[in-house]
């Protein structure tokens, strides 16, 4: 038999083993989760099969004459326990039911239904139209070039950081990137047990607003070491030890105060389906950690559902339409192949497009979905072109310059579902903005600054017809009239546009479709006119209804 003290340092080995792993990988300790299951089954098969040969000597093999049942035996032909047997089955047991029980086959509907029915409502009229000078242009990757050019203005502070994940969120009502600062090594790290010196601001709308802010030391941050590392904090000592936890956001309060938002979660079929049930907020500089419910979440929080969760869901919710076996694919959808975070009233949400299992560039509306409570509204669009396809007519308008489109924010021009993407050289800067229809993809308005790519579009827009700028039916129409002072027509892409001004609208401009109305072609300068229209962006007047007076 082998002496008691050797007994002691084999389990004290073991034992110690499986508590730097826990230290190493933040083990979540709650077996209803699949790792943590998985961890506890190995753990458990090494302490008894410790214990077996520690007890009862070396393990062989044994066949029995009078069957083909192979037994496991140890010193002196003793038995394997049947107890130690059963535990071992239990645990890989549990494990394996538990995995295939999660699967769709005996969840479908709980898959489908994850994402609830959303809200089907009315892009005009949820979708509020948005001041273009406050259109946001700077998107992540851009934020991060930024950054790190503002960065690398501090010499030494470039020398001992680097830049984080910049994520997007609306602080005091104005929409920017939060960038931190981390070290960018190990003896960064010791030099700075206190934490780097803060982060960087990125204007979402701006290009040039770009702020280093100090004087709040990012001391917990990923991928640090020892218990300044993010998750291994909020595992052991912010209330993580048997929690889901997942989507480490960085996030500012409103006194400018820097946070990392943590989902946590819970998986509503075994391990399968994570929900999110609400956030652990850990102040960056300090540490202190506090729980609170999806319900209880401060309102300067901007998102806490995870987008790799929503986009599952809804997905999940295409696929399973009509159940398991639906092989035809009959009315089954899925999500754009991109997605972007929009801000509505507001409120942070996430927008992509539906597209029909197998269509091509045309989409059957959009979805957006609320971060924090998980509310969704549908806006149907059939027929209209999916972001990928307004990206690539987009980029063709410029073809000659090679630059290549960002990817698209919806928005509401006119009472006109439009997209709205910067276009950028290979060095990924902003050379030119893009407008594109999204009912007509073939509509694109393309500009060194937004208002020349707005009025080049609400151009292409007129020259399409009137039918693509009336909206819906609730638009208000409004009627002017007055003395044309200047008319000009304009052919583009084979479509003839007028252009004119009156003296009772200084410094607007009207653009009107030659299909509005037979008299454009002969007017002049001093007839007197009544114009009809139905929006106005930027001084410049989308005209619907047009009657010279001068010809009767």
């Amino acid at each position: 038999m082998v002496k008691t003290k050797h007994k002691v340092w084999t389990y004290a080995g073991i034992t110690l083993l499986v508590i730097l792993y826990v230290l190493i990988n933040n083990v979540n300790l709650n077996p209803l989760y699949q790792g943590s299951a998985l961890f506890y089954a190995v753990v458990i098969t090494l302490y008894v099969g410790a214990w077996g040969v520690l007890k009862l000597g070396g393990m062989h093999f044994v066949r029995d004459e009078n069957s083909p049942r192979v037994n496991v035996q140890f010193g002196d032909n003793q038995k394997f326990p049947k107890w130690a047997k059963w535990l071992l089955i239990a645990v890989w047991a549990f494990l394996i039911v538990v995995t295939i029980a999660s699967s769709v086959i005996f969840n479908v509907n709980a898959y489908k239904n994850q994402m609830t029915e959303p809200i089907v409502g009315e892009f005009t009229d949820d979708i509020q139209p948005m001041d273009l000078a406050n259109i946001p242009i700077v998107d992540k990757e851009l934020a991060k070039k930024l950054a790190e050019k503002k960065l690398g203005e501090n010499p030494s502070l470039g020398s001992q950081t680097h830049i984080g994940t910049p994520t997007i969120q609306q602080v005091n009502g104005k929409l920017i990137w939060a960038v931190p600062l981390q070290h960018s090594g190990l003896f960064k790290w010791l030099s700075n047990l206190d934490g780097t010196p803060g982060y960087i601001i990125v204007s979402a709308t701006d290009t040039q607003d770009v702020q280093l802010v100090e004087g709040h030391k990012i001391k917990y941050q990923p991928d640090c070491y020892l218990f300044d590392d993010l998750e291994r904090h909020t595992r052991f000592f912010g209330g993580g030890l048997f929690t889901g936890m997942t989507d480490y956001s960085f996030e500012l309060d409103d006194d400018g105060n820097p946070f990392w938002v943590i989902t946590t979660y819970k998986n509503l079929r075994g391990f399968a389906l994570p929900e999110a049930t609400g956030a652990i907020l850990v102040n960056a500089t300090t540490g202190e950690s506090h729980h609170y419910d999806l319900a209880d979440v401060p309102e300067w929080v901007d998102r806490v559902q995870p987008e790799s969760f929503v986009l599952n869901q809804i997905n999940n919710r295409g696929e399973y339409v009509r159940g398991f076996l639906n092989f035809s694919n009959k009315d089954k959808f899925t999500a754009s192949d991109g997605h972007i975070i929009v801000y509505n009233d507001g409120n942070c949400y996430l927008f992509t497009g539906l597209t029909s299992v197998g269509a091509d560039d045309s989409t059957i509306g959009f979805i957006m979905v609320d971060m924090v409570t998980k509310e969704s509204y549908q806006y149907n669009l059939g027929g209209g072109a999916t972001e990928e396809a307004a990206q690539k007519s987009a980029a063709g308008k410029v073809q000659q310059y090679g630059y290549y489109a960002s990817f698209p924010l919806i928005i509401n021009i006119n009472n006109t579902p439009t997209y709205f993407m910067t276009l950028k050289d290979n060095e990924g800067l902003i050379k030119q903005y893009a407008f594109v229809s999204v009912k007509n993809y073939q509509i694109v308005g393309v500009g060194e600054t937004i208002s020349a790519a707005q009025k080049d579009y609400v151009s292409g827009l007129t020259a399409a017809g009137s039918e693509d700028l009336k909206g819906d039916e609730t638009t208000q129409e409004e009627k002017v009239s007055g003395t044309v002072t200047r008319i000009a027509s304009e052919v583009k892409d084979g479509q003839t546009t007028y252009k004119f001004l009156l003296d009772t609208s200084a410094g607007t401009m009207y653009i009107s479709s030659a299909n509005v109305s037979e008299e454009l072609a002969l007017t002049s300068a001093g007839d007197a006119v009544e114009v009809t229209f139905s929006g106005k962006v930027d001084n410049v007047v989308t005209v619907v209804g047009f009657d010279n007076k001068a010809i009767g």
